[in-house]
């Protein structure tokens, strides 16, 4: 049985660093899948004869992307890591999903009183 002779801050240290690194793999697999599931709409429909139903869905799928890009972004950030070029070249992430990062929907409904 052997005993960790590191000081309890750096233990602890590390364990932060790793539970940090897996919240960032975690937050990347949901911008990939978010983003997989927008290219397989737009390749399934031709952007200029989508209904208007489809717009909707179509809207949904760039802002839940978006969602996920501001999730990853601010994750990123709040480990120090401040430049958000890279994830855009890395991911390919379109220009409208960059511009809706952060938004949150209004609801569909208007709230009664």
């Amino acid at each position: 049985m052997s005993r960790d002779l590191r000081p309890p801050v750096d233990i602890l240290h590390y364990e932060i660093v790793q539970e940090q690194a897996s919240a960032l793999g975690r937050m990347g697999s949901a911008l990939e899948q978010s983003l997989a599931r927008l290219r397989e709409f737009d390749a399934a429909h031709a952007r200029s004869e989508v209904p208007a139903s489809m717009q909707a869905a179509r809207r949904k799928l760039v802002m839940e992307a978006g969602q996920a890009l501001w999730m990853l972004v601010v994750q990123r950030e709040a480990t120090g890591l401040r430049d958000s070029r890279h994830i855009m070249r890395t991911y390919n992430v379109p220009g409208e999903v960059q511009r809706c990062m952060g938004l949150v929907p209004a609801p569909s409904k208007p709230l009664s009183k």
